[in-house]
């Protein structure tokens, strides 16, 4: 591995960061360290380290904001790939051009000081624009399904291509990208409507007073653990199991809102981890319901 991580460095695909812990890289705060985390500085450097990753079989994952995903405690031993670099933005009229690794919130606010609606209910999505691609993040009844023209993607076999809407395939915090391995997210076209800037504004911060009141930001977390089933509510389910609370080693399930896992300060991955697999059990055993992770899991055993 020490091989391909000086090739890495002297190809200057991007910064390189050696044994570099993930709990700087992810929102609960907790994982194992990474053998390198790679920053590329185009796509052209990107399609450089894939074929580096391909010829010598190393593992990869792709990593957003971190916002979304529970690493394990263990190394990862293998390339953790952020697109940081990028952030490119264009405004083209009613339409959005952006970069993978543009923050989704900043872009939620910039849409809104060009009076473009539609992207209201992702200001509050702590999350970049290719990782809630990938995810269709969402709330508030929309998500990124409502608001994508296409998507510029690097293909398995290292094409530039791209998708339509349709191609994507977008469902319920599901898309093409989940379900297609080697498909990497490089840009996004929105296509937005004209709105009011006042009203427009109004909306998110009315939105944020909400969040504030309703969900514990104070602490680390990943936001909502778990998809809600059809026609119900997860936290409303984990609630009335009387659960809001039940800790185990730093992580808790927030007193404020049941579907939040948090990190209270000494949180391990294993210890949210632990509550994960407690809450799906209970769940199961009281509404014989399959409560679905919307967090991704990586790197663990099972």
């Amino acid at each position: 591995m020490e091989k391909i991580i000086n090739e890495i460095m002297e190809k200057k695909i991007g910064d390189v960061e050696v044994n570099h812990s993930l709990a700087k890289y992810t929102t609960y705060k907790v994982g194992g360290k990474a053998r390198a985390i790679v920053h590329p500085k185009n796509i052209d450097k990107l399609i450089e380290l894939m074929e580096i990753l391909g010829e010598n079989d190393i593992k990869y994952f792709v990593l957003g904001n971190g916002s979304n995903v529970l690493f394990s405690d263990y190394d990862y031993e293998g390339v953790i790939i952020k697109l940081d670099n990028f952030d490119n933005i264009e405004f083209l009229d009613n339409e959005i051009v952006v970069g993978a690794g543009y923050s989704l919130v900043k872009l939620s606010n910039e849409a809104v000081k060009m009076g473009l609606a539609g992207l209201e209910f992702a200001s509050g999505i702590p999350g970049t624009v290719g990782g809630a691609t990938f995810m269709n993040a969402g709330a508030y009844n929309s998500d990124m399904k409502s608001v994508i023209k296409s998507v510029k993607v690097l293909t398995p076999d290292l094409k530039v291509i791209n998708l339509t809407n349709t191609e994507m395939n977008f469902a319920y915090r599901d898309s093409f990208l989940q379900h297609n391995k080697g498909y990497i997210c490089l840009e996004v076209t929105l296509k937005l409507w004209h709105g009011d800037k006042d009203t427009l504004e109004d909306i998110i911060k009315d939105r944020k007073l909400k969040r504030k009141k309703t969900q514990p930001l104070e602490y680390p977390s990943a936001g909502s653990v778990f998809r809600n089933p059809d026609g119900m509510f997860a936290g409303k389910l984990i609630e009335d199991l009387d659960l809001k609370g039940y800790q185990v080693g730093g992580a808790m399930i927030s007193k404020k809102h049941a579907n939040f896992i948090i990190n209270t300060g000494s949180a391990t991955a294993s210890d949210i981890k632990e509550i994960v697999d407690y809450i799906k059990e209970k769940v199961y055993q009281e509404y014989g319901i399959k409560l679905r992770v919307e967090q991704r899991l990586v790197n663990w055993d099972d």
